[in-house]
């Protein structure tokens, strides 16, 4: 055996359709590409969704929703979690979140909500704050600070992981 006794496997290579070289080749005359008409002529590219000319569908079908500018996704962080994490008398803000991993990046900033029992004395620096949250991180002696996600690359943007 060697280098020039080597062949493909069979079905391997396929040969180049060769159009236009008469009618017993199986691809003379119109060369496959059907009877006149725009894609039958050399040099056409049509864009996708084009329909000759047709309104195309995506316009046809009504339109429904509009998308609002303002509003952002916000990531969720729960007390329990909080508790678990941080020590008695810490000040969270959203960019410690982010860097404990218990959040990501996202424009809406992140809101702490109120599953779980927190007994530790938190400072929380956050976007949004559910009332029941509110409620618990103040009976146990924390407190609750909302701050604006004003700066242009939406400040500390985080997501919530899955816990």
């Amino acid at each position: 055996m060697d280098l020039s006794g080597l062949k493909s496997a069979s079905g391997a290579r396929k040969k180049r359709k060769r159009v236009g070289r008469g009618r017993a080749s199986g691809h003379g005359k119109t060369c496959g590409r059907g009877h006149k008409g725009q894609k039958s002529r050399s040099g056409v590219t049509l864009r996708p969704g084009f329909e000759g000319g047709q309104m195309p569908l995506h316009r046809r079908l009504p339109k429904r929703g509009f998308h609002h500018e303002k509003r952002w996704p916000t990531a969720v962080v729960n007390v329990d979690t909080l508790e678990r994490i941080f020590d008695d008398g810490t000040e969270v803000t959203s960019a410690m979140l982010v860097e404990a991993g218990l959040a990501q990046a996202l424009p809406g900033g992140v809101k702490v909500l109120g599953r779980g029992e927190i007994k530790s004395r938190l400072t929380l620096k956050v976007q949004a704050v559910s009332p029941s949250a509110r409620a618990k991180i103040e009976a146990a002696g924390g407190s609750v600070e909302i701050v604006a996600n004003n700066e242009p690359d939406g400040g500390a943007r985080v997501r919530a992981r899955k816990e």
